[in-house]
């Protein structure tokens, strides 16, 4: 598959933003062609577009489907297995939290609730005990918002997404 400048540099910047996250640059840029190409798309077409290494695509592909970003499919008369992600940006954004929170941020919350309930927690300081608290208590009133953010239909998300900040201008002001 050739490459038109725009689908390149959007692939290149997926690739570059991807390894900010924390992700391989080639998985992500495996993903962002994939996105592009709205198609199904064979591994070694995916290495023939990306000049990558057959075993890089195969590990990335691998990672890719572990996070449920993309789906194996079959090709009539193809024996070859296709890959392919959703091309809607919602459903890719819900994939993304969902995954990232249940491999990050659910891990963390349980360890702040065994650092909490270990006997050793009172030979901290009371400053100490009380940010493990705080922190415990923020990551949970995290975890409930994104679970009530998850559940929304995209077009109600969206108008959450935009709405933003404006929110505070309907909830009582804080004196002080």
């Amino acid at each position: 598959m050739k490459l038109n400048p725009v689908a390149e540099r959007f692939i290149l910047h997926w690739g570059e933003m991807g390894s900010k996250w924390g992700v391989n640059r080639t998985v992500a840029q495996i993903h962002a062609l994939l996105y592009l190409a709205a198609r199904p798309m064979p591994a070694d077409e995916i290495v023939e577009t990306l000049g990558v290494a057959r075993s890089n695509v195969s590990t990335s592909l691998r990672e890719l489907q572990s996070w449920k970003l993309i789906q194996v499919v079959h090709v009539m008369g193809d024996r070859r297995d296709h890959f392919i992600t959703p091309g809607d940006i919602w459903v890719l954004l819900r994939t993304i939290v969902r995954g990232r929170k249940e491999r990050e941020f659910d891990p963390t919350v349980d360890a702040l609730r065994a650092f909490l309930a270990s006997p050793e927690l009172a030979q901290e300081s009371p400053e100490a005990r009380q940010r493990i608290q705080d922190t415990l208590v923020l990551m949970e009133s995290m975890s409930v918002w994104t679970e009530q953010m998850l559940r929304l239909e995209p077009e109600t998300l969206g108008r959450v997404l935009k709405l933003g900040a404006k929110i505070s201008e309907f909830l009582p002001k804080r004196s002080g």
